[in-house]
């Protein structure tokens, strides 16, 4: 099996944050990660773009840890409602996504998320109660209550 030297633009769950070099086998890289944007090949000219994502992603990123931890606390605390449309039996038409979570979260007064660091259980497809797994900083998580309602 080949290997393919790549450098990670985005960050990719259980592989890595932007600005990383990985190592990953020829079909995950043409097939998965290149087409998507998410990574870029590993060359002598592109280390210098990692220095550039490197420093946009400590920009980004939450400067502390206390600091995440604030914002777990602010995250776990809360119950945000987000209005979906619904069928008979509270079946939905479409599904939840985090962009949805992200958007109900800033109308109910939460922190500022970004949508890449949220985690759906699953394809949220009906009404009630759900919980999703917010990734705040590399080292801390935070559980999120959502209730999904007929809107």
């Amino acid at each position: 099996m080949s290997t393919q030297k790549l450098i990670l633009t985005q960050e990719v769950t259980g592989l890595g944050s932007s600005g990383d070099t990985v190592e990953v086998k020829g079909g995950y890289a043409r097939n998965y990660l290149l087409p998507r944007g998410l990574a870029i090949q590993a060359t002598r000219g592109a280390e210098k773009q990692v220095e550039s994502l490197r420093r946009a992603r400590a920009a980004r990123e939450v400067r502390s840890h206390e600091e995440a931890q604030a914002v777990a606390g602010r995250l776990s605390g809360l119950t945000v409602q987000v209005p979906a449309r619904a069928g008979e039996g509270g079946r939905l038409f479409g599904r939840i996504t985090t962009a949805d979570v992200v958007n109900a979260v800033t109308a109910a007064g939460g922190p500022a998320l970004d949508r890449r660091r949220v985690e759906l259980p699953s394809s949220i497809k009906t009404t009630g109660q759900h919980t999703v797994t917010v990734r705040v900083h590399p080292e801390v998580t935070s559980q999120l209550t959502i209730e999904v309602v007929p809107g």
